[in-house]
């Protein structure tokens, strides 16, 4: 891969809403995507564009997910598959790692996790995607690993739901998420409680990150919210 090239994930299921979800997630995280709703597509797309992962449903409409994984292991294309299913059986996780996934994930899943063992397949099929899990925008820092956030120097301790949302506006500085944006990464595609919860966790949020000036989380009405410096 040559440097500032990204990295291409196909995306096979046939529900829109799961597709559009991780795509979301994977381009915010770097990635190139594309998407099939069914196997004999997700083996055109492969054939027509090697991707450089697939995350693959089992149940498809056409034919399913292991006989997907079998065909492009007999034609030696070589790219690692994770699947992503809610087939959760015992035989059924050991039948896929042996039909050619490198990694077996069942739904409901967090997007976290998701991307995680994403980059954890493309390190071991010998793609680098390493990047430094310190992000920063001003005086805040926020560091992955540790779970270690700072704002000029001063700790911020958070909540593990806080976490993620301020680290999902970090990855998008300037950037205007929506509530549903919003919603979807941090509660996860499956969210079905009262939407009212990302006001109280912004609310929550700021109390923290916005002690100091100048404030850096705002509210862009009938949009949504945005880590930006305020505008002059």
């Amino acid at each position: 891969m040559q440097e500032g090239e990204k990295l291409s994930v196909l995306v096979v299921d046939d529900e829109p809403n799961i597709v559009d979800v991780i795509s979301m997630a994977l381009r915010f995280e770097g990635f190139e995507v594309e998407s099939a709703a069914n196997g004999a597509d997700a083996i055109a797309a492969v054939a027509a564009r090697k991707p450089a992962v697939i995350v693959l449903d089992v149940m498809l409409p056409d034919i399913d997910g292991f006989e997907v994984a079998r065909r492009l292991a007999g034609a030696r294309t070589g790219v690692p598959i994770l699947f992503l299913t809610a087939r959760d059986a015992t035989e059924d996780i050991v039948h896929g790692l042996t039909v050619g996934g490198d990694d077996y994930m069942t739904k409901p899943f967090s997007l976290e996790e998701l991307v995680a063992r994403i980059r954890t397949v493309l390190r071991r099929s010998g793609h680098g995607v390493e990047r430094s899990p310190r992000l920063v925008f001003g005086d805040l820092e926020l560091d992955e690993d540790t779970r270690e956030v700072s704002r000029g120097g001063r700790p911020i301790e958070l909540t593990a739901t806080e976490f993620r949302l301020l680290r999902y506006l970090m990855l998008n500085p300037r950037r205007v998420l929506t509530r549903s944006q919003l919603l979807d990464h941090v509660w996860q595609y499956d969210f079905g409680g009262d939407a009212r919860v990302l006001e109280t966790y912004i609310s929550y949020l700021r109390k923290k990150v916005d002690v100091e000036e100048p404030p850096l989380i705002h509210t862009v009405r009938g949009f949504g919210y945005a880590l930006r410096l305020p505008r002059g």
